[in-house]
């Protein structure tokens, strides 16, 4: 099987604040080469650190048909940045034939089943960022590394 996985938990310090989530047994996927990382904010023009943002007025499914943004804490729209990160993951997908994708849950672009509420008051909801809903639409299994974790 390969993985495409979020880049954060494989090690890499490319979280919004300069930090990882390691996940060591998904960072031991990627050394045995079963697994190839993926930060679609990276991909999408941003550089770490980066201002946190959220989903304002829906889920990243809502911001692939226009109806949501995605905005930093200072009010910075930064949706077509969001957007382009999910396209050029999609790319890699493709290009790699990967067969599942592992994304860190709560995040704008690779929240799988909760994302951030858009209040910026750490307060989460049911949902999903822009990079696991386009993912989804395409026909990949997306999961967070809490469900690849269970699965082990």
């Amino acid at each position: 099987m390969k993985y495409l996985v979020s880049s954060c938990l494989a090690g890499v310090a490319c979280r919004y604040n300069g930090t990882a989530s390691l996940e060591e047994k998904i960072q031991e996927l990627v050394e045995q080469e079963q697994a190839k990382m993926v930060c679609p904010e990276l991909l999408g023009g941003f550089s770490t650190p980066r201002e946190a943002a959220e989903i304002i007025g829906g889920t990243g499914k809502d911001v692939l048909a226009g109806t949501a943004k995605v905005i930093e804490k200072s009010g910075k729209d930064v949706t077509e940045l969001y957007i382009k990160g999910a396209y050029q993951t999609l790319e890699w997908a493709r290009e790699m034939n990967v067969s599942c994708v592992v994304l860190k849950e709560f995040s704008p672009s690779c929240g799988t089943k909760m994302i951030y509420d858009g209040n910026f008051a750490n307060h989460k909801v049911t949902g999903e960022g822009v990079t696991s809903a386009l993912l989804r639409q395409e026909g990949y299994t997306v999961i967070s590394e809490n469900e690849w974790m269970e699965q082990l």
